[in-house]
């Protein structure tokens, strides 16, 4: 893969304008664009059917997250707006997952195009040990949940996870080097980290085994966009 396909720039604005503005200025700078609930909520269906035709991934992560009935729909539905990639909660069961995945083949081949790439978010970033165990109850380390979610998600016939930079290294060892991994909790210098706990450099986090890496404010939100991907991208090369 190459530099510039590993990155996916997050367009966490709040309308759609400013979204499609960034999209046009870093479409030949990045793999792709991430689509979260900030933005999806706000503009809806017609972000992912533009962003599909300026980058090779369009990436709904709303999480989906429900019983496996609901999550099939909203699977369909994403599908049919023009994700390339989409993710679901591990957290939601074998049954769920199995459902998103089912959906996701049968509504691509309905309107005969590519089948998305589907993703298990693991532990989300801003979690860290104490939290998990004290405050969710699950008595587990951040490492052994991610790669226990990851290797739920594989059985299931998903395509990867999404898990912190921090576990990537883990869920490759764990379900083999086809499997992907998509980092969010990726900073550089400057930026402060947030709400996130777990992070890394983008390099970094390339060589502890994630396949791409979501970035956004480091880039959104900086002087100068285009300059920023780049920078990111020559730092992967």
């Amino acid at each position: 893969m190459k530099a510039k396909e590993r990155l996916l720039v997050a367009l966490d604005v709040d309308d759609w304008p400013e979204a499609r503005e960034l999209a046009d200025l870093l479409a030949g700078a990045a793999g792709g664009f991430k689509v979260g609930m900030r933005l999806y909520y706000g503009t809806g269906a017609e972000t992912l059917a533009y962003l599909r035709n300026q980058a090779p991934v369009a990436f709904a992560d709303l999480k989906l997250h429900d019983i496996p009935s609901a999550v099939a729909g909203g699977v369909r539905a994403l599908v049919a707006q023009g994700a390339t990639m989409l993710t679901v909660h591990a957290a939601g069961g074998r049954a769920m997952m199995q459902a998103a995945g089912e959906a996701a083949v049968e509504e691509a081949a309905r309107l005969g195009i590519p089948r998305p790439k589907l993703l298990a978010v693991t532990v989300l970033t801003s979690l860290d040990d104490h939290m998990l165990q004290e405050e969710l109850g699950i008595k587990d380390t951040v490492k052994r949940r991610a790669v226990a979610w990851a290797l739920l998600a594989k059985a299931c016939g998903l395509d990867g996870v999404v898990a912190s930079p921090w576990e990537a290294g883990d869920v490759k060892r764990a379900c083999g080097k086809e499997f992907l991994v998509v980092t969010p909790g990726v900073r550089t210098p400057g930026f402060s980290l947030g709400d996130q706990k777990r992070v890394m450099m983008p390099a970094e986090a390339v060589r502890a085994g994630a396949d791409y890496i979501v970035v956004g404010r480091p880039v959104i939100a900086a002087a100068d966009p285009l300059k920023a991907a780049e920078e990111i991208v020559a730092s992967l090369e």
